[in-house]
């Protein structure tokens, strides 16, 4: 018995292909996201006011542009940032971060 070809409809294809490529975009900037918030937390860390100040704002920008894109929920970048700035508060006032 001879197998029944499998038709596939174009647009079918098509949204595969576009599902892939947003894959890799996401990931992309999902991986930007990740190593932005492990620099400011690594240099809270090491007690460097200066160097987490400079990058939380280029965090603060990453995670932006991430929501406004849809690659993450806008409360999620929302929650991110808080984080990020409470870790920031509490170097600056002397207390070590959590």
């Amino acid at each position: 018995m001879a197998k029944k070809k499998q038709t596939r409809h174009k647009s079918a294809l098509k949204a595969h292909r576009q599902a892939v490529k947003r894959t890799l975009h996401n990931r992309a900037i999902k991986k930007d996201v990740r190593l932005a918030v492990r620099a400011v937390m690594s240099a809270a860390k090491a007690n460097d006011v200066k160097k987490v100040a400079d990058s939380i704002s280029k965090a603060s920008a990453v995670l932006d542009k991430a929501a406004k894109r849809g690659t993450i929920h806008w409360k999620a970048a929302a929650r991110k940032k808080s984080r990020l700035a409470l870790a920031a508060r509490k170097l600056s006032s002397g207390s070590p971060a959590a």
